[in-house]
């Protein structure tokens, strides 16, 4: 059964692929961050435009994109750092080597079985909403305050006190779980 927009649900397809195929020369997978997890955790509650990555072997991560039939846009008026499928609707960019500049705690990455296609490893829901109120405390980017109380209503099981903490060293002590308490 489908969860996800068919667009999205292809592009996981893919990222599993390319997943497991960078296990299988013992590197270490590309983590699901941004958008692509917000859609992900709210099964498409929040749509996203692209798919951005995390990942310790770029290089590697982008050989083995090549080899899924990924390519790189260029020529004059492209603007895209990212890599796009032609059977794809999503482009697909590593934003980073580590994840959320090292603060988060990645042994709380949760592992998503895409059904046939392997596992996509994702960022934890905590730090999520972190890394979107952090986003929203910078005055860049407004809306990321709904993505993060979305996040935090449909989410069970939070670890509400890591949360905090997250959440406060993301925005500079601004502000915490109350702030997604108040409305939710």
């Amino acid at each position: 059964m489908t969860l996800w927009r068919s667009q999205f649900q292809a592009a996981l397809e893919k990222l599993a692929e390319i997943s497991s195929a960078m296990d299988e020369l013992d590197l270490k997978p590309p983590i699901l961050v941004g958008g692509g997890a917000v859609e992900l955790y709210t099964q498409g509650a929040v749509n996203t435009g692209d798919i951005d990555l995390v990942s310790t072997q770029q290089s590697a991560l982008e050989a083995i994109m090549a080899k899924h039939g990924f390519i790189r846009p260029s020529g004059p008026g492209v603007a895209t750092r990212g890599w796009i499928h032609p059977d794809l609707k999503l482009g697909f960019e590593v934003v980073g080597s580590r994840l959320l500049d090292g603060y988060a705690d990645t042994s709380l990455l949760q592992m998503i079985e895409i059904e046939a296609h392997g596992t996509v490893a994702v960022i934890s829901v905590e730090d999520l909403i972190a890394d979107r109120m952090g986003q929203y405390a910078s005055g860049a980017a407004q809306d990321m305050l709904g993505q993060a109380k979305a996040l935090f209503t449909l989410s069970e099981g939070l670890d509400l006190h890591y949360m905090e903490r997250r959440i406060r060293e993301e925005t500079a002590q601004t502000y915490g779980v109350q702030d997604l308490e108040d409305d939710a």
